[in-house]
């Protein structure tokens, strides 16, 4: 039997604090919040109310209380930088939230007080880790589409779509070259963090494009902004290797020079139609071959919550002595070229990356 994990939530209940009490209710072999620490005291008795999670207004107090395996920092990007100081000197893992800190200067910060100091953090970027990502990467791992060398991605903003390119590039820390533009459209609002719109209400939209050159590998960032909620706008990914395509659920390969391969990312879920096996993911099968396999089944969770499953996976090999999965440096690298973007696209020009001190760190 796995052995459960248990980790606190440093976060006052808002809207990322609770895919972890979710999924640790829907997993709870797996996983148990010890503890919360949640400053205001109103909003404290309700999550304890709605969740049946003991709160503490101070780290300190939890600590004096309950024994993490590590700790989930679940705040602003101002806070989160102080709460991974202090866990770093109580000897605590920390997960952080991303990004971890909300400029250069805090980035650099935390790599010379952290990183340099073997800290140890990971950082919660979860997209790479949907069931359809870790599908495609599979693919790409197996050489069925040969050297990659462009991916497109329109999925998600800023740092979240740079971590996607840089893991279908296969790239880390390689200096690289941006030119971006952004142009600006009307559209019918769609749903936000907080729901379903009430009204129709036409806004303005603004898409961002980006070009990232690595030298050999392209990376096309495309973005409007609230397109991964909207009912009317597509998220899109595609890969390009030497001997075939991936795009979107559709994989293009050759058998051989004459043999084109034209083959389907297909999801298998339980619960449809007949079957009575509960509803949940199965995985992603390609041809003949599983390319994922939910680890989580038959726990019934949507891709978003796989993924960050994923991560407290991740985080309790990690805490317990085991390799990182998405490091300090890595989250820092993807935040930084999400700010050169910005930049290129107010200024217009052309904008070289520099060589950050984290850069060559895992």
């Amino acid at each position: 039997m796995e052995k459960q994990t248990s980790f606190c939530i440093i976060g006052g209940g808002g809207f990322r604090a609770q895919y972890y009490l979710r999924i640790a209710a829907a997993l709870p072999e797996r996983f148990q919040v010890c503890g919360m620490v949640v400053r205001d005291e109103t909003k404290g008795r309700a999550m304890e109310r709605q969740w049946n999670v003991r709160t503490y207004r101070t780290l300190e107090q939890l600590l004096q209380h309950e024994h993490p395996d590590f700790a989930v920092v679940s705040v602003s990007w101002a806070a989160c930088q102080y709460y991974l100081l202090e866990l770093a000197e109580r000897g605590i893992p920390a997960l952080a939230e991303t990004p971890p800190a909300p400029d250069l200067a805090g980035l650099r910060m935390l790599h010379e007080k952290l990183t340099e100091r073997g800290a140890r953090v990971q950082v919660a970027e979860q997209y790479h880790l949907h069931p359809i990502q870790l599908a495609r990467a599979a693919v790409i791992q197996d050489g069925a589409i040969g050297a990659v060398n462009q991916a497109t991605v329109s999925i998600s903003h800023l740092y979240h779509g740079v971590s996607l390119i840089r893991k279908m590039l296969g790239v880390t820390f390689e200096d690289l070259t941006i030119k971006a533009m952004s142009f600006e459209s009307d559209w019918v609002a769609g749903p936000t963090r907080s729901g379903p719109p009430a009204e129709e209400n036409i806004i303005r939209s603004r898409r961002d494009l980006a070009w990232l050159d690595f030298g050999g590998k392209l990376g096309i960032y495309d973005f409007t902004k609230d397109q991964h909620r909207s009912w009317i706008r597509s998220n899109h990914l595609s890969v390009r290797g030497e001997r075939g395509e991936i795009f979107d659920d559709r994989l293009s390969l050759l058998k051989d020079f004459r043999t084109p391969l034209h083959l389907q990312f297909k999801r298998i879920n339980k619960g449809e139609l007949e079957n009575q096996e509960g509803y949940f993911l199965q995985g992603i099968i390609v041809g003949e071959r599983w390319m994922y396999e939910n680890p989580f089944a038959p726990a019934r969770l949507y891709d978003d919550e796989i993924a960050i499953a994923h991560c407290l996976q991740n985080m309790a090999v990690y805490a317990a002595g085991g390799p990182g999965f998405y490091s300090l440096a890595e989250a820092s690298q993807d935040h930084y070229i999400g700010m050169l973007i910005e930049q290129a696209i107010q200024s217009g020009e052309t904008v070289v990356s520099e060589r950050q001190p984290w850069a060559g760190e895992t």
